[in-house]
């Protein structure tokens, strides 16, 4: 059986100096809690449409998670359209948002 997948996302404006820092945490994270990190995408302030691109991004891998730094990153909280598809791991605090098509509730520490 397979590890399950997630990619990395972030934000280089909310990161900026941290960014590398943010995207080795994105990967122990993701390797610690044994999912297979696909990639780490980052958009930044300019890019178009992030939410749709993040989302044509999940849909393409059909990745089991996202792991971000902080939901910062995501704009403060869980977009809906992520919540439906795919768990969200945020780094700092460790928390996993379980996918639901109802409620979004964190799940205590970890996966």
């Amino acid at each position: 059986m397979s590890a399950p997948s997630a990619i990395g996302y972030l934000r280089h404006d909310i990161s900026k100096a941290r960014q590398v820092w943010d995207e080795a945490q994105i990967r122990s994270v993701a390797a610690r809690l044994g999912y297979d990190l696909r990639k780490t995408v980052v958009f930044g302030p300019h890019t178009d449409r992030p939410d749709l691109r993040l989302r044509t991004v999940v849909s393409r891998l059909g990745v089991d998670a996202v792991v971000t730094p902080s939901l910062a990153h995501l704009g403060g909280e869980v977009p809906d359209f992520l919540a439906k598809v795919c768990d969200v791991i945020t780094v700092d605090p460790e928390t996993t948002y379980a996918r639901s098509a109802n409620d979004l509730l964190p799940d205590s520490g970890g996966a």
